[in-house]
């Protein structure tokens, strides 16, 4: 099997270099370094790419029939039965007699890049970094809200700001899963990914600054009626009972009440009491109903929701965020107000940031960063083992034009060695680059 291949290829078969013809899916046993290709795996479009094959130094390359348009050509020199199927490829010297092409447009390409990945890791690096400092920052924010009110709500008003002025102001936003490099699952907060979620739809929806900003503080503080739920059930991994259901949802009036006491506008108080209400009036705590429940509310309400699926109490029950999504949209979406899901939908793309997902030539990758002005167009990292992790690929779906997702794959459907080289954290943190395009942002 083909180290970045989803499943075993069982029509994989050897052919001699002169057999090569446009159409064939060839599938090079070459490092990614030691070709001018983007790809190892990929069908042959042109004679120019053929000269290119034949300059590499190689007797034989296999192609895969089922991918394949066309056969290979007749050749004097077609390798025996007993070693056509799934044969290595032979470096030898039946390539000298090739006139070697000039090939420095295609490993210009591949230069090119290459430098796009580092600039990209560059990126990533980053906003890794700034990642960091916020987690730290909403960190202190959740530890200091008592014992210095007044100078914690400050620091948490100039967070919100900078992150909504940020991204409503961006030509364009990447939004980006975070690696495991910035210490792993203590820096994972649910109210970070919530304000991340419900600014990235404030942009899309063209809010005034001033009401993303409200929505970010809504955000930011929509849980902190926890402070009053005991840890044994905001920390029980087995369903609740409905005593301790009926306990847990008065949160949401404990956070108004709490709200108050710190002053946070209506704005902000209405969040904080109406992120459980649902669109089809099933919600809580006032079974609120359509546009009963505010604005605000109802956007906090869709990415709230959401994290939850990916980020459970009980992580062995969280849900890819491909699947998150699929639920949301496929048989919950009732439940939300549904011009704010589409938003929602367009914003993420149909793959999410930290989809594992398989490609149309066989390979494994991560969907890494999104980009809100092309969702469908992710950069994705790809699994090579023949690439350390730190220098794996990462691939911009917008210029490969002959590579598609064709699915999302659960990570208990590929090898671990292949999952933790893709998605190494138990938990789903989301992050945003404001100051460059999407197109010079990657991920860890």
């Amino acid at each position: 099997m083909h180290p970045q291949a989803a499943s075993t290829i069982s029509d994989n078969v050897s052919i001699a270099i002169d057999q090569l013809q446009v159409g064939l899916y060839v599938d090079l046993d070459l490092k990614w370094f030691e070709h001018p290709f983007a790809f190892s795996r990929f069908k042959i479009k042109s004679e120019d790419q053929i000269k290119t094959l034949r300059s590499l130094g190689v007797k034989t390359v296999r192609y895969i029939p089922s991918l394949s348009d066309t056969n290979p050509s007749p050749s004097k020199s077609q390798p025996s039965a007993a070693g056509a199927r799934n044969a290595a490829v032979e470096p030898g010297p039946a390539a000298e007699a090739d006139a070697k092409p000039d090939v420095s447009p295609v490993l210009e390409a591949k230069r090119a890049m290459i430098e796009r990945i580092k600039a990209q890791r560059e990126a990533a690096a980053r906003i890794e970094s700034a990642f960091i400092d916020t987690a730290r920052t909403i960190n202190d924010v959740e530890k200091n809200i008592f014992s210095r009110p007044a100078e914690t709500i400050s620091q948490a008003t100039k967070l919100v700001t900078q992150i909504a002025d940020s991204i409503l102001s961006a030509p364009e936003l990447a939004i980006h899963v975070m690696g495991d490099k910035m210490g792993g699952e203590e820096l994972y907060f649910h109210s970070l990914n919530v304000t991340m979620l419900s600014i990235m739809m404030a942009r899309d929806l063209k809010l005034p600054q001033e009401v993303a900003g409200a929505l970010g503080l809504g955000a930011l503080f929509h849980d902190i009626g926890h402070k009053n739920i005991p840890d044994k059930i905001l920390l029980k991994r087995e369903p609740l009972t409905q005593a301790e259901r009926n306990f847990y949802e008065l949160h949401c009036q404990y956070g108004v009440d709490i709200g108050k006491q710190l002053q946070f506008a209506q704005p902000i108080l209405s969040v904080i009491q109406e992120h459980h209400e649902q669109f089809d009036g099933t919600g809580y705590p006032r079974k609120l109903k359509g546009k009963e429940i505010g604005l605000l509310p109802r956007i906090v309400n869709i990415a709230n929701f959401y994290d939850e699926l990916c980020n459970p109490v009980n992580i062995a029950a969280a849900m890819t965020p491909h699947e998150a999504l699929s639920l949301m949209f496929a048989k919950l979406r009732n439940k939300f107000d549904p011009q704010l899901l589409q938003v929602f939908i367009r914003c993420l793309g149909v793959y999410p940031p930290g989809t594992i997902v398989q490609f149309s030539n066989g390979m494994i990758g991560m969907v890494a960063t999104i980009n809100t002005a092309k969702p469908m167009k992710p950069m994705v990292v790809i699994y090579d083992a023949n690439i350390p992790r730190e220098e794996a690929i990462l691939v911009d779906m917008e210029r490969e034009i002959d590579l598609n997702i064709v699915k999302a794959i659960r990570p208990s459907q590929v090898p671990q060695n292949v999952y933790l080289y893709l998605s190494p954290r138990k938990r789903v943190s989301y992050y945003f680059d404001a100051g460059q395009s999407g197109k010079e942002a990657g991920a860890a």
